[in-house]
């Protein structure tokens, strides 16, 4: 599974209480499924110390094969990156970094394109996985790689340790972990701000996309950072809020968010979103992308488009425009036929289907055509 423990078709085995957990969600007895889920959780390691974001303090970032770099402090509006020396052309690479925050060690992957910066330097995509996933699972399924070398794009993976979440699951549902500043947000804040130090990297056109809880986490980050984030792209996930607590994230997964009501952003415009969600998604119900759409352009202009994949798989698509400056302000991808797994990705990862709608690929358009308007405060 990918939004909460649960197994899909091909993934590796679970536990027997994550099956029998699965099997008591889809009978709709929520109450037992939310028991058998916190005791496996709470087997597993001990969670790592919470950590401080970069709103509240400074932080020092390691990397593998280069110095340390000097503290980064940030402003209470948003955080202020110094610029690294260019990138210039040579081998892609894919690899490990060494990254420590809070006093724990969190190690991410990241993909640097064998092209050259362009001379504002390198849109950056913090991409979540889903539960039991790790980075290179997720990177080989979605194939984010091959479309961000298109672009000159680095493709940012962190791995979510066992010792948060005993699956492997971001944890989207948690309060504290749904904060700016706190928790799992503040984290992935900081490797994006690591990376952000040590590449070439265009502030404007910082963007982050997931699955199933990655999907979740992903729109927690776009809610929590609008000065950071220039777009977000949600696959199979749910709405930001949508959930407080296990029985909470239960629930909105089984049939969306009971009397969901999206957050403000304290006035500001929501950031542009592009949603993925397979009509026959059994994990993540589909009425979740389409709160998903409605906390994005609450108030915009609506069309709707059939068509279909190049291997015949069809979808709706509907984008809403602002109803100012008639703008796309978000995108919704209904897949005909779809379940819950990364369309057009490598069967060989996880979580991920070789038919249907290439959506890494529509995704990095709709990021490429977004950069972020107002800069002032990078």
């Amino acid at each position: 599974m990918n939004g909460l423990p649960f197994a899909q078709p091909g993934a590796p085995a679970l536990p027997a209480s994550m099956a029998e957990a699965l099997a008591l969600v889809r009978r709709g007895e929520l109450q037992r499924a939310s028991s058998l889920l916190m005791k496996g959780l709470q087997g597993g390691a001990e969670r790592a110390e919470p950590a401080s974001g970069p709103h509240t303090a400074a932080a020092r970032f390691r990397r593998r094969d280069i110095e340390d770099v000097d503290d980064i402090r940030a402003t209470s509006t948003a955080p202020v990156w110094p610029r690294a020396p260019a990138h210039t052309q040579g081998r892609a690479r894919f690899s490990s970094v060494a990254f420590r925050h809070g006093g724990a060690d969190h190690p991410f992957h990241l993909y640097v394109p064998a092209s050259a910066a362009p001379p504002a330097g390198r849109a950056v995509i913090l991409m979540l996985h889903g539960c039991t996933q790790d980075a290179q699972d997720f990177a080989q399924g979605t194939r984010m790689n091959a479309q961000a070398e298109r672009t000159s794009a680095l493709v940012l993976y962190p791995t979510q340790q066992r010792a948060a979440n005993h699956n492997g699951c971001w944890n989207w549902f948690r309060p504290e972990d749904q904060r700016a500043g706190a928790g799992e947000p503040a984290l992935l804040l900081a490797m994006l701000g690591h990376v952000m130090a040590t590449e070439a990297v265009d502030p404007r056109r910082a963007y982050v996309a997931g699955l199933s809880a990655g999907g979740a986490m992903a729109a927690v980050l776009a809610r929590e950072y609008p000065e950071v984030f220039a777009a977000v792209g949600v696959h199979s996930g749910l709405a930001a809020g949508a959930a407080h607590n296990m029985m909470g994230a239960l629930s909105a997964m089984k049939g969306g968010a009971k009397g969901y009501a999206p957050g403000t952003q304290g006035g500001t415009p929501a950031v542009p979103l592009i949603v993925f969600h397979g009509d026959r998604d059994t994990t993540v119900h589909p009425r979740n992308g389409e709160q998903l759409l409605g906390a994005a352009a609450p108030r915009g202009m609506a069309e709707t488009q059939s068509g279909h994949s190049g291997d015949g798989q069809r979808y709706t698509r509907t984008l809403v425009r602002s109803s100012d400056t008639k703008t796309v302000q978000a995108e919704h991808w209904l897949l005909h036929g779809a379940g819950h797994a990364w369309s057009g990705g490598d069967a060989r990862g996880s979580h991920a289907s070789a038919t249907g709608v290439n959506a890494s690929q529509e995704m990095l358009r709709f990021f490429m055509e977004r950069p972020r308007v107002d800069k002032s405060s990078f």
